[in-house]
């Protein structure tokens, strides 16, 4: 008789300890998700940094063989502001299309000057800034892939579920909106 009363008990207590389980291991997942985002992105804002400690060495270089090209040394250096006060992807993204856009003229200024092509200086700055290129490329790659797994996690079930309790919001991917700027900068000298 004891054994009829209590079976219902422990059944309901079973499932209900393997659905707590379950949450809790649906909610560890997008917490881990997350957290890879958070360290992706920090992962691109290093190799952000890196690119905007090198503008100025590579500006001042430039400036010593052409400083009367004065507009563009300043417009890369208001592009480099502009991605270091930047605070949301959105803005970061805005800021690496000027950041292309203005490296790539400030290249097509360095074609006319063979000294500075010459210029051991010049050439290890480029040789840097390829290999910073390349590096920012594969963390936005890595980011990016990781913005969808977690927002692929938050939108479906039973992620948004846990996603609506605790408020988890989707992220924006890290994207380039200029054709033009998706071209990588190339560096060639």
């Amino acid at each position: 008789m004891l054994i009829a009363i209590l079976a219902p008990i422990i059944a309901v207590v079973a499932i209900i300890i393997i659905l707590l389980l379950a949450g809790i291991g649906i909610y560890n997942s997008i917490i881990s998700m997350r957290n890879r985002v958070d360290n992706a992105w920090s992962q691109i804002d290093v190799q952000l940094r890196k690119r905007y400690d090198l503008i100025p060495n590579l500006v001042e270089t430039v400036k010593g063989y052409a400083a009367h090209e004065r507009e563009t040394l300043q417009k890369v250096i208001q592009a480099r502001t502009m991605g270091i006060d930047a605070k949301t992807v959105e803005e970061q993204a805005k800021a690496e299309n000027m950041i292309t856009s203005t490296l790539k003229s400030l290249f097509a200024v360095a074609e006319q000057y063979p000294n500075l092509k010459a210029d051991q200086h010049f050439s290890r700055l480029m040789e840097q800034l390829n290999g910073i290129e390349s590096n920012i490329a594969y963390a936005r790659q890595f980011y990016n892939d990781s913005v969808y797994q977690f927002n692929t996690k938050i939108q479906t079930f039973p992620g948004n579920i846990f996603a609506g309790w605790f408020k988890f919001m989707i992220r924006d991917y890290f994207e380039i909106e200029e054709p033009a700027a998706r071209e990588p900068v190339k560096v060639q000298f």
